[in-house]
């Protein structure tokens, strides 16, 4: 359970821990969330990631990630949009837990609080694309309710 501030108690193991999910809206902050995210975007430079999210911003990007303990254990990135398909929907674009507490309540937290924040925006849908070699992750996506509805077709230009 999430709290309106974000806080929320994850059971782990014999103890509860606490995290936050925050908005992050200042370099700093998404700065912060470089080594999370590159484990899913290896391709990222470190020295370029404030400027790309600050123009993918403009377009109404937005990133969110996971305290616990004042380090940042998982990053997601997301935008509301319209289309005709969906109408409106919360386009995720990247979502990752650092990998050492991965199945571990984590990405289930951050996936309740994107949830909840597209019902808060009056979303329609959640949606999101996927790797077709990130079995693992397809899993969990399944196991919280997510249904695979399309195929994505990408070209290289």
């Amino acid at each position: 359970m999430i709290t309106k501030k974000g806080v929320a108690i994850v059971p782990r193991a014999s103890k509860n821990i606490v995290m936050t999910v925050k908005k992050m809206t200042t370099a700093r902050q998404m700065l912060a969330c470089f080594p999370v995210i590159h484990q899913l975007r290896p391709h990222l430079v470190e020295s370029e990631f404030v400027q790309r999210v600050a123009r993918q911003r403009i377009a109404g990007f937005r990133l969110v990630a996971v305290f616990e303990a004042g380090k940042v254990c998982a990053v997601a990135g997301y935008r509301i949009s319209e289309n005709l398909s969906r109408g409106r929907n919360m386009y995720v674009d990247d979502l990752v837990t650092t990998e050492h507490l991965r199945s571990q309540g984590v990405g289930k937290l951050l996936l309740q609080w994107l949830i909840a924040e597209a019902r808060r925006k009056k979303c329609k849908h959640l949606v999101l694309d996927s790797g077709v070699q990130r079995f693992a992750a397809h899993r969990f996506y399944l196991r919280h309710g997510m249904n695979i509805t399309a195929h994505h077709f990408t070209m290289e230009l």
